[in-house]
């Protein structure tokens, strides 16, 4: 399957390895459920994980001597985790308690890399996300304001806004719910998921200051991903100094990342919301303090796909340029606007079209005209904790089936830019729905069944 998740505009996902436990010792492997090509394997080599890594550097774990019992567990503290938690909350009701598990709970990588990243929602459709569900509505009451949704509730709601009022609100909501006397926050990582003496009980091991182990029916993965990259053809004469996606969306670590005085080329991979926002960000340091960057933009596409909205929806709503990044694409990437508006002084564009061999000469002749190179071709999901099975998601039900057998694997669940719900609009496109009220849209609709009529709180 040759499919890719961009962070703000979604049309594929791709194989992922960040988040993975401390120590691997066996394999497991993901899949879609529509493809054999597995989504992100483990290999046998023993490795350390960055996402546990912040939170416990240690070579022997120590064992868990208590197992607890919750209602269920979520893994992960970004925007789905917090819909998740405040879903589960209104669903299972009075009586129920959720292990809540993250590093830090500061908003996932909202908070921690896109905070200068102009939104492609506007302003209002955070505000509807902040206030769905009836637990974030407590949870804002016991923040003190100013919070992150009063500032939010300020701002001009039919207009994008800056990436960190969302920032703001999730880490609001995060803290709220963290108070809720039925959620218990855990600070760590998940290491390993087993299935308990029932079929419909998960063991989950978790390494944080203290190792401890959650027993629950229902688990759901909000594990997030990481900018993606590929493999590119190498010239003989010189291979350009990669720039991360994170550094380059984030405008203050960009200016002192470059050098000002001499001459420096940065090329840049892709043509969707964030390849766009790259581009915008090195044309407007160029004409600041940078007057010798010039960039080469490598893309496959003639034209730039654009969100259209329609008479009640919106054609190419996932995988559309939105918000700044459509005007700045119309203003000064499309047609003959790239010459016309001055930035082709500054961008030149690398045709990547007509199949895999005419890409490969293109980079083969140009790369080596680049200093740095920026990969903003989607985003790939991080690994999960280690399983005993192979497991597919099913991008409808927003649960797992085990691959061997083929049947769903009872009380575990994915949702958020990892497991994103697959949607078809009404021109008959299939897209993936990646945004925050996505999320939340997508987790009313499937945690009642998640939660089953035979779902019984724990004591």
């Amino acid at each position: 399957m040759s499919v890719k998740i961009d962070a703000f505009n979604t049309s594929r996902v791709c194989v992922g390895k960040w988040m993975r436990p401390l120590v691997q010792q066996t394999p497991t492997r993901c899949f879609a459920l529509e493809a054999g090509r597995p989504l992100y394997s483990q290999t046998r080599a023993a490795r350390v994980a960055p996402f546990a890594i912040r939170t416990l550097i240690t070579d022997s774990r120590k064992q868990p001597t208590e197992t607890e019992q919750f209602s269920a567990i979520v893994v992960g503290a970004g925007a789905s985790g917090i819909a998740v938690t405040g879903s589960l909350l209104d669903t299972l009701g009075h009586g129920s308690r959720i292990a809540w598990v993250d590093p830090d709970f500061k908003g996932g990588r909202i908070n921690a890399c896109y905070r200068e990243v102009p939104s492609n929602t506007i302003a209002q459709t955070f505000l509807d996300y902040g206030k769905g569900f009836e637990s974030f509505r407590r949870a804002a009451q016991a923040v003190s304001e100013p919070n992150g949704l009063t500032k939010l509730a300020a701002l001009e709601p039919k207009s994008t806004c800056s990436l960190h009022h969302a920032g703001d609100m999730l880490q609001t909501l995060s803290d709220g719910l963290l108070r809720d006397n039925q959620v218990s926050g855990l600070r760590g990582a998940v290491v390993k998921a087993s299935r308990g003496k029932s079929p419909s009980e998960w063991v989950m091991t978790i390494q944080g200051k203290e190792a401890q182990r959650l027993v629950a029916p229902l688990v759901v993965y909000c594990t997030g991903s990481h900018p993606a990259t590929v493999k590119l053809p190498t010239p003989s004469d010189k291979t350009p100094r990669t720039l991360g996606l994170d550094d380059v969306l984030k405008p203050s670590i960009l200016r002192n990342t470059l050098p000002k005085d001499r001459p420096v080329c940065v090329g840049v991979i892709g043509a969707s919301h964030s390849a766009i926002l790259v581009l915008r960000n090195l044309l407007d340091l160029s004409r600041d303090s940078h007057p010798q960057l010039r960039v080469r933009w490598f893309t496959r596409h003639k034209e730039l796909k654009y969100a259209k909205y329609m008479d009640g929806w919106i054609l190419y709503d996932n995988t559309g340029l939105k918000g700044l990044a459509a005007e700045f694409g119309r203003q000064y990437l499309e047609g003959d606007q790239l010459a016309k508006s001055g930035a082709g002084e500054i961008i030149t564009r690398v045709d990547c079209s007509g199949g895999a061999e005419q890409e490969k000469d293109a980079f083969l002749r140009e790369l080596p005209q680049c200093d740095h190179i920026v990969q903003a071709v989607g985003f790939s999901k991080n690994e999960l904790p280690e399983m005993e099975t192979e497991v597919e998601f099913d991008n409808i039900t927003g649960g797992f089936v085990d691959r061997a057998t083929g049947q769903p694997v009872p009380g575990l669940f994915g949702a958020g830019i990892a497991f994103p719900e697959r949607v078809t609009d009404k021109a008959g496109n299939v897209e993936y729905a990646v945004g925050f009220f996505k999320f939340m849209k997508f987790l009313k609709r499937v945690v009642p069944s998640w939660v089953g009529v035979d779902q019984k709180p724990a004591n």
